[in-house]
């Protein structure tokens, strides 16, 4: 029994820790699965074997992948993308077969092997550039809608995909009737179980809901899922096919997001398991034997796909810019292509040299697909002499509409809570430029009259050109740590004293926003915390001057800004300044500035009631300086105090020395 955990206890630490690195360095795990999978498979270490067990749970992974899919396909979303989709989508999809058919029967290899390779190679990794665009914020941009929208029709694609290999498997002379078959059958239980399924899957769902257990629950889904795939199965179809229907069936009903949620962890953990598998499967021998092959494999790929999504985008009427964007993002190869692959493996429709050729190119292929992302933006501006007028052109805008404005309020990002600040502050009389990088909500806004212009705040020439260097205040109120990061470094450049807030979902990363220097973090949780805490204790039959004073307290003990805030709040008016109430002031230490060489300690801050709250020193931030802490030049000093406090402050820290 010992012997036979071994390999299971080895495959699990394995994971654990890899997916851990990956996650660490931002790469998607799948990845991680896939290096597992080839480090420990029967090609390398050997400590897991390729029998039929593991064939067995990369059939189950797929069939998770699949149902995964259904269950995300949106009616309204395709019909609100078909153009990109059946349009842009499908020609990509079905040039790239035929410009990979051509090759291979130009080099030999038999057709049927040139359409197999064809469909594999055709698909792009929907879950590495899913995720990469989500955290560049570029899901909404042009190339972003167009590039999820060919991936839209390469998930669909995937479905004929898995009735054609099979017939393909069946000879030359029986391909025709096979396929045929195939393909009546398909459509025939596809539409049985899509219009008698719906309303049957419905009601069932809904009668074991009623039972209110999630162990029932789970079982159903399970019972739904891995039923479908046996039926598809019996009639001589994938049991893929029949996982695809049971998720859009699900999806179709009120319990989407409850079947998601429950099935999410068998659902990774067989994915991840099949990605195991399919690591496995390469042959390190071969790869090394056959490194020239593989090398113009990847390069053909590679160059090969970003040809045909350029072409094709600029033949839709997208400029050269988005056009070669796309082309970057989609010249990947996907987890599809593997579910492909592992069929084809299977059906014995490549020879093992070629699955190991293209099984080698794919990996690499997926492994560069993040640092040719990354580095998108420097391809695009080497390339397209278009995009730097383009960017200058909105850099020329957004300058002529900071230009005149002076102590501004500069707001990262345009969506609700940015709108709703735009609000309180228009209320104020304050004047506010708001930045966003989602052409359409910029262009809505924009009509509507508001100060909104289309920039990426994580770029240094859009903060200046926003008028950073003269801004009041910077609010970042999306909650993204990573792009705050670079908002937070290049607007120490360009002002190192400016007042930055940053918005978070919770504390996780308040050190290291705090440490990249934000003035203020405000994380979701604590607020919504508050407000819940609130309400509660006012039903309890709590006073609701009790209620305050405690809201207050955890306020003033964790927002700097606020300690003594709300001191006598109550009993002032609301249009009548507070001369009480602190507030910051940042002031930079030039060249003769009386403070330097001086100690913290040496001011006697405290006799006049002001403290010291950060001191940027060469991008770093010394958080509550010690006494001992001595003042040098180009240190920037931020002071918490009253107004009169700061005024005294200030003269004694930048009075000249005499």
């Amino acid at each position: 029994m010992s012997a036979a955990l071994f390999p299971i206890v080895i495959l699990l630490l394995s994971v654990v820790v890899t997916v851990m690195a990956f996650r660490r360095v931002r790469l998607p795990p799948m990845l991680a699965y896939l290096l597992v999978g080839i480090t420990i498979g029967p090609f390398a270490l050997g400590w897991m074997p390729d029998n039929e067990t593991t064939t067995h749970l990369a059939e189950f992974g797929i069939v998770f992948l699949m149902f995964s899919i259904g269950l995300e396909f949106s009616l309204a979303q395709l019909n609100a993308m078909r153009r990109m989709v059946f349009g842009l989508g499908s020609t990509q999809v079905l040039l790239t077969i035929l410009v990979v058919l051509a090759i291979a029967l130009a080099l030999g290899i038999d057709w049927r092997g040139g359409l197999t390779l064809g469909g594999i190679i055709a698909m792009s990794s929907t879950a590495i550039v899913a995720k990469l665009l989500m955290e560049r914020v570029e899901l909404q941009s042009t190339h972003g809608r167009l590039v999820m929208g060919v991936l839209l029709f390469q998930d669909l694609a995937v479905v004929p995909l898995l009735v054609l290999l099979p017939a393909l498997a069946h000879g030359p002379e029986r391909f025709l009737p096979t396929f045929g078959i195939a393909m009546l059958k398909a459509v025939l239980i596809l539409s049985l179980l899509l219009w008698y399924g719906r309303r049957l899957t419905r009601s069932f769902f809904h009668l074991v809901a009623q039972q209110k257990s999630s162990e029932i629950f789970v079982l159903n889904v399970l019972l739904v899922t891995l039923g479908l795939a046996w039926i598809t199965e019996l009639a001589g179809l994938s049991m893929a096919l029949g996982a695809f229907v049971a998720g859009i069936l699900i999806s179709e009903t009120e319990y989407r997001y409850q079947v998601e949620d429950y099935i999410k962890p068998f659902r990774d953990v067989l994915l991840g398991l099949f990605f195991v598998t399919i690591g496995m499967r390469l042959d390190l021998n071969e790869l090394f034997g056959n490194l020239p092959w593989v090398v113009l494999v990847l390069t053909g790929i590679i160059v090969g796909k970003f040809i045909v999504v350029w072409m094709l985008a600029r033949a839709f009427r997208h400029s050269t810019s988005v056009s070669t964007r796309a082309g970057l993002i989609l010249s990947n190869t996907g987890e599809f292509g593997f579910v492909l692959l592992a069929h084809a493996g299977t059906l014995e429709l490549l020879t093992p040299q070629h699955l190991q050729i293209v099984l080698a190119a794919m990996l690499f292929s997926m492994l560069i697909a993040p640092i040719v992302i990354a580095q998108m933006d420097r391809i695009v501006l080497y390339f397209c002499e278009s995009e730097w007028t383009e960017r200058a052109l909105r850099l020329h805008e957004l300058a002529i509409k900071s230009m005149g404005r002076d102590r501004h309020v500069i707001i990262c990002g345009y969506g609700r809570s940015g709108q709703n600040l735009a609000r309180f502050l228009a209320r104020e009389d304050i004047s506010f430029i708001a930045l966003d990088a989602d052409p359409e909500r910029v262009r809505q806004a924009a009509a509507a009259g508001d100060s909104v212009v289309f920039g990426d705040a994580g770029r240094r020439d859009v903060l200046l050109a926003a008028g950073a260097n003269r801004a009041s205040a910077l609010v970042v109120s999306f909650a993204d740590v990573a792009i705050s990061l670079r908002i937070l470094e290049h607007a120490r450049e360009v002002n190192p004293g400016l007042p930055i807030i940053v918005r978070t979902t919770d504390d996780s990363e308040l050190e290291k926003l705090q440490n990249a220097g934000a003035t203020e973090v405000v994380p979701e949780i604590l607020e919504g915390s508050l407000m819940l805490a609130s309400h509660a204790m006012l039903l309890l039959g709590i006073p609701l001057a009790r209620v305050l004073a405690r809201i207050r307290e955890v306020r003033r003990d964790r927002y700097h800004l606020m300690r003594g805030f709300f001191h006598g709040a109550s009993d002032v008016g609301t249009d009548v300044e507070d001369p009480d109430q602190p507030r910051l002031k940042s002031l930079i230490l030039s060249q003769g500035a009386a403070a330097i060489g001086r100690s913290v300690a040496s001011l006697n801050f405290d006799e006049a009631d002001i403290e010291i709250s950060t001191i940027y020193r060469r991008k770093q931030r010394l958080p509550a300086p010690p006494p001992e802490t001595v003042l040098e030049v180009g240190d920037v000093v931020v002071l918490l105090g009253r107004p009169d406090a700061l005024a005294i402050a200030e003269d004694r820290l930048i009075r000249k020395a005499d």
